[in-house]
């Protein structure tokens, strides 16, 4: 058994860690994975490749973004952010016993555990890019090798360090390349001390100074757009410019219950957001959104709008705000209302709001929906150009390239076809105030639409617009196809009739919610 331990036991302990790591990611939290795969757009071209490798840290950053666009699929995003840690705590081990240069005892694999645990708490943070563990790897990876090349050749090998480190800086970014120069530092010092190394090496402390100045030339002339701050610590590490990972550690519980409200939305999965919002609801407008979608696309709404968290005016629709994140339901509800070019509009400015510059896969094929409904062929190809080049929007936009200009293949889409119909035909130029009066325009344009008749008699009940409300609740008995007047509704009129003293009423507990909200803010 301790000869077992003693050939397999350090194999064994990787593996476990890797199939931790898996399960962390595949059954805990997929939702993170999503996000990530949502805010990039990896295309396979040249220009691509060349303009990541633009900036220091580009070669990081674009095996980030080729690994990245496979959590499209869940189950391979986990895995491969598996081999990446195995990765990283098999290279930790051998950097760790490059300066022994004798096998570490058992419990050396477990020291080597600690940065991979601390690394993975900072991965917490959703905006940390994959570029940062991928960099710390490949500085984890050159600095074994450079150990073992100079345990064999001495001190002489150091002169490749002359050139290693602007490479490193270059292809890496700077907070890696500090990291391997630290590390080396720490080699050398460790070798002279010991007498293995002649102590001419003691000037290796020089290769800070000479980073530095990499950095600070780099700095004045190739890349004097980014703050100086950003140029030696990483570029590409954080999708927020001039901040940094590590600011932020562990998994925030409501941010990561709305990550997965965001995934369920994106994939139609209508009666998991119920039931989760059943469980427990984060009380803010945005999941407010989610659940009121997914009651509408269910067609429960009516019924079961005030049974469940909702925010206030903004609970059926978002306005617009300045995050990437915040309007993804209000986008989707669109779409699915017929607000063709307001869906548009909120898919442009979520595609604006991804800091670090980069194109979103999902919001690219949405813009492209919106201009082929539309009728704006030409734009809509130079979309489709685009998506033709990356991975899993390839087969999509073929299938969309074949309906440009074709107006029959259009109309029978179900998606497509359905916001053709549903569409206003003519421009008009609203106000988020009056949100509600576009819903009712909407039903009116298309008795069909019966989320548009949803939406609008929600939005009366949310601002309190109780003769609104009952002006036009015969328009629910008449066209909304229901039976019976729907439940949710029944107790509005119950609650309006009674000035709201009905016990047990959801729609009266809203309305106090509310008032006692007005009058906090008064005070």
């Amino acid at each position: 058994m301790k000869k077992f331990i003693s050939r397999y036991g350090k194999m064994t302990l990787v593996a476990l860690f890797g199939l931790c790591i898996f399960l962390f990611w595949y059954c805990g939290y997929p939702q993170a994975l999503c996000y990530q795969e949502q805010n990039q757009l990896f295309l396979w071209s040249a220009d691509y490749f060349w303009h990541d490798l633009s900036v220091a840290g580009g070669l990081a950053d674009y095996i980030s973004e080729f690994l990245v666009q496979f959590y499209y699929v869940p189950v391979l995003g986990a895995a491969i952010l598996a081999f990446l840690f195995m990765a990283f705590l098999s290279l930790t081990y051998q950097v760790i016993r490059s300066y022994t240069a004798k096998p570490l005892k058992w419990y050396g694999m477990l020291i080597a555990l600690l940065p991979s645990i601390l690394l993975l708490e900072v991965m917490g943070d959703i905006e940390v890019l994959l570029s940062f563990p991928i960099a710390l790897t490949l500085a984890l990876q050159s600095t074994w090798l450079m150990n073992l090349a100079t345990r064999r050749w001495g001190a002489r090998i150091a002169w490749a360090d002359v050139l290693l480190i602007p490479i490193l800086f270059w292809l890496i970014g700077g907070g890696a390349t500090w990291l391997y120069v630290f590390l080396r530092l720490a080699f050398f010092l460790m070798q002279v001390k010991k007498g293995k190394l002649p102590s001419v090496a003691i000037a290796y402390p020089l290769s800070i100074l000479y980073l530095w100045a990499i950095q600070l030339v780099c700095y004045s002339t190739l890349l004097v757009q980014y703050p100086l701050m950003s140029v030696m610590t990483g570029i590409n590490y954080y999708r927020v410019p001039m901040q940094y990972p590590g600011q932020k550690w562990g998994y925030d519980k409501d941010l990561y219950a709305l990550l997965k409200l965001n995934e369920q939305v994106r994939n139609g999965k209508w009666e998991d957001i119920i039931h989760d919002a059943q469980e427990n609801q984060v009380q803010v407008f945005y999941t407010s959104n989610c659940v009121n979608l997914a009651l509408a696309q269910t067609r429960q709404l009516a019924d079961r709008m005030f049974s469940f968290y909702q925010s206030g005016e903004n609970a059926l629709l978002a306005p617009r705000s300045r995050d990437n994140m915040s309007m993804y339901p209000t986008m989707e509800a669109f779409w699915r209302l017929g607000l063709v070019n307001s869906s548009l509009r909120y898919a442009s400015d979520l595609q604006a709001s991804i800091l670090n510059g980069k194109m979103s896969g999902r919001l690219m094929k949405r813009i492209t929906e919106c201009q082929i409904v539309n009728g704006k062929y030409a734009v809509a190809r130079k979309n489709i150009d685009l998506l033709k080049q990356s991975l899993f929007y390839h087969d999509w936009a073929v299938k969309m390239e074949a309906m440009l200009g074709n107006d029959t293949a259009i109309s029978h889409d179900p998606d497509l076809g359905r916001a053709r119909r549903m569409r206003f035909k003519t421009e008009m130029i609203y106000s988020y105030d009056e949100i509600d009066k576009m819903m009712g325009l909407l039903f009116i344009n298309n008795p069909d639409n019966k989320m548009a008749l949803d939406y609008f008699m929600g939005q009366m009940l949310l601002k309190g617009d109780i003769q609104g409300f009952m002006r036009y609740g015969s328009w629910v008995q008449q066209y909304g196809g229901y039976m019976q007047m729907p439940v949710g509704y029944q107790d509005a009129v119950k609650c309006i009739q009674n000035q709201g003293n009905v016990p047990g009423s959801p729609y009266a507990e809203y309305v106090k919610r509310m008032m006692s909200k007005q009058k906090g803010g008064e005070e």
